[in-house]
């Protein structure tokens, strides 16, 4: 089997749903043990619970990546891990004029803040071991500017840098650091934005449509490239923003 997972230590933030969920269960499927966070410990553990349900091995801990001292903790119960993945994100619509300084804030402590802080949870025992290999999720908003998206775009933007800084302060202590940059993807969350728009339907064409594919992405397309970042058959893959995007036209 490629892209084998078998003995190694997993750890997801958010996730509770939507493509922190894929990634999880995917990796359970690959042969992880698989920690599976969230702030919400109830969604963590229902997602704990279709893996153990389906024979995989997982565990699931409440986590909220502000949190520096909580994500301290969370890596002493843990231990030592193989694979980290930085799903846990929120998002926020607005422009320059309609988002307020607080909204920035709090895109930012979570996204981008929040990252770094379980990211120095793990990274010392892993550049202690040279091995480890760490997945950040960005966004095709970190790549491309996008309208009305000035504050996630903004988090995301950095997500892309903080990937490409790490990937080259560690990448001789053995640890590859990369990062994957979403087109819109069919979550919870993005249905739930939907709804809002008085024209729902109309809405989800007018989304689906900035991709050239003419649909959404679905969460289990983003945890299969989660995989392959994760496995030994990307040894050579550091620094990058894989973009997983349907042929983003913007």
């Amino acid at each position: 089997m490629i892209f084998e997972l078998t003995g190694k230590r997993a750890l997801v933030t958010g996730a509770g749903s939507g493509i922190g969920q894929a990634i999880a269960e995917t990796f359970a499927r690959a042969g992880a043990h698989v920690f599976t966070t969230d702030v919400q410990i109830e969604t963590a553990s229902e997602t704990a619970k279709r893996i153990t349900s389906a024979g995989g091995a997982a565990v699931a801990l409440a986590l909220d990546v502000r949190d520096e001292a909580a994500c301290v903790d969370v890596a002493r119960q843990t231990g030592v891990l193989d694979i980290l993945v930085n799903n846990a994100g929120i998002g926020h619509v607005g422009t320059a004029l309609t988002t307020t300084g607080a909204d920035l804030d709090r895109l930012y402590a979570v996204n981008v803040r929040g990252m770094l802080n379980v990211t120095k949870a793990y990274l010392p025992e892993m550049v202690a071991r040279r091995k480890g290999a760490i997945v950040n999720m960005a966004s095709v908003a970190g790549l491309v500017g996008i309208q009305d998206r000035l504050a996630y775009a903004t988090t995301k933007f950095a997500v892309v840098g903080l990937t490409k800084c790490m990937a080259l302060d560690h990448a001789a202590d053995g640890v590859r650091i990369n990062c994957i940059c979403p087109g819109r993807v069919e979550t919870p969350w993005v249905s739930a934005r939907v709804k809002e728009y008085p024209d729902p339907e109309k809405a989800y064409r007018e989304m689906a449509a900035t991709q050239a594919m003419g649909r959404m992405g679905k969460p289990e397309e983003i945890a299969a490239a989660a995989l392959y970042l994760a496995s030994d058959e990307a040894s050579f893959v550091t620094g990058s923003a894989l973009a997983i995007d349907g042929g983003w036209k913007g």
